[in-house]
């Protein structure tokens, strides 16, 4: 599954998730158990769970209740973390921090695209 295709959708704002995105794809793998710090799995995770959530939205519709989204966006922030923590073996890695890090920024994702406009 290439993840190279979309890249073309929302402008600006993504180039800090995109650039967090490349660091945590391209640190070989040796590196990982000392570079994986809870803030690279919350940026690979929130930027994975946004376009969960995006995708949804295209299927389904935007939830019409902002708490409802984020509840949602948190959610699948949480899923990713996990997904990430278990394929990358980072059992030393607390998951509820990289968990609730993750889960801090989607929902700063979220205010910043949805809650002000």
């Amino acid at each position: 599954m290439g993840h190279h295709d979309h890249h073309h959708h929302h402008s600006h704002h993504m180039n800090q998730w995109e650039q967090q995105h490349q660091q945590y794809h391209n640190t070989p793998p040796q590196h990982h158990q000392s570079h994986l710090s809870h803030e690279l799995i919350a940026g690979a995770a929130s930027f994975a769970a946004v376009r969960a959530y995006e995708e949804k939205c295209k299927r389904e519709g935007r939830p019409n209740n902002h708490a409802f989204a984020k509840e949602l966006l948190a959610g699948f922030a949480a899923a990713e973390a996990d997904k990430l923590i278990e394929t990358k073996g980072l059992d030393f890695l607390d998951r509820q921090k990289a968990r609730h890090h993750a889960q801090q920024q989607v929902h700063q994702y979220y205010e910043h695209e949805y809650e002000r406009r």
